[in-house]
């Protein structure tokens, strides 16, 4: 490897954003050394990756940075994608205190170690659109934060101490608050998995789908190529300290999402906690960053 290439720490990479942007850092001629824990990531995520002499795996958990980086001799990093921790709702109801520590302190710990060890050009924090709370109306990132379950606290905690290290630290930082992303190898797992892998999945099946509520809730999707774009796009921006929503800017039905994928449905009840529509203002990511 050149020593000239640029180096990205790409947390969580084995699961389903951190893989996909692992391929893309890749494409874009970056060494990319990726860190997972494989709790819920999986290593067959990065089959396309393992075939580029520019990546290494590291299996470990990332409140263990320092080790990480003593162990693989790792003493330089230019960017940080940061998508490790836990994300789903029920379980954060079931234990709070392990998603904070997930998405809260291991950020800390991690954004300690950089700050006393690297100068990077850019730290990016994928924060979630949950913290919104129950909000039924187009969001921007001014919009009051009403977080609903211990999984949104946490993120949002997550992004709270990102920014502060920013403030403090001078740790160039941008957070980006991504609505419902989806595409290859989004989690299908559970009936908490993404709306549309779980569909896929019931569809090749021969399942019937299963619809929460109504189905009249709307979700802005975005395709999982237009999420690394954005990241890669945050990271080589002259921006920091900053706060970002992307999503497609637009919301769809899960009726029509339904509609699109096959006949055969069944309604359930519907999950407290839960908003009936999120969509994403996008002016400014548009503005800022094209």
């Amino acid at each position: 490897m050149t020593e000239n290439k640029k180096i990205s720490l790409v947390t969580g990479s084995a699961g389903f954003i951190g893989s996909h942007m692992c391929d893309f850092l890749l494409s874009k001629k970056h060494k990319v050394i990726g860190v997972d824990n494989l709790v819920s990531g999986k290593k067959k995520n990065l089959k396309k990756s393992f075939k580029s002499k520019n990546f290494k795996f590291v299996k470990d958990d990332i409140k263990n940075i320092k080790s990480i980086c003593k162990k693989n001799k790792i003493r330089k990093i230019d960017y940080i994608f940061h998508f490790a921790g836990h994300g789903e709702l029920i379980p954060s109801i079931e234990n709070p205190l392990e998603y904070l520590k997930n998405n809260a302190l291991k950020t800390a710990i991690l954004l300690d170690y950089v700050r006393k060890n690297f100068n990077i050009k850019k730290f990016v924090y994928a924060a979630s659109s949950s913290c919104y709370g129950i909000n039924d109306k187009i969001t921007n990132e001014k919009d009051k934060i009403k977080t609903e379950h211990p999984y949104a606290f946490s993120k949002y905690t997550g992004e709270q101490i990102c920014l502060h290290w920013s403030k403090v630290y001078k740790l160039p930082i941008i957070s980006i608050r991504i609505f419902n992303a989806y595409g290859p190898r989004s989690r299908t797992n559970n009936v908490y998995g993404a709306v549309i892998g779980v569909f896929l999945k019931q569809k090749l099946s021969n399942y019937p789908l299963t619809i929460v509520g109504s189905g009249k809730q709307k979700r802005d999707f975005l395709y999982i190529s237009d999420v690394c774009e954005a990241f890669f796009k945050a990271a080589i921006s002259k921006y920091k300290n900053e706060i970002f929503n992307l999503g497609r800017g637009y919301a769809e039905s899960v009726n029509y999402l339904s509609s699109l994928i096959s006949d055969n449905k069944k309604f359930i009840p519907w999950r407290p906690g839960e908003p009936f529509k999120t969509e994403a203002n996008i002016n400014k990511i548009k503005k800022y960053l094209n």
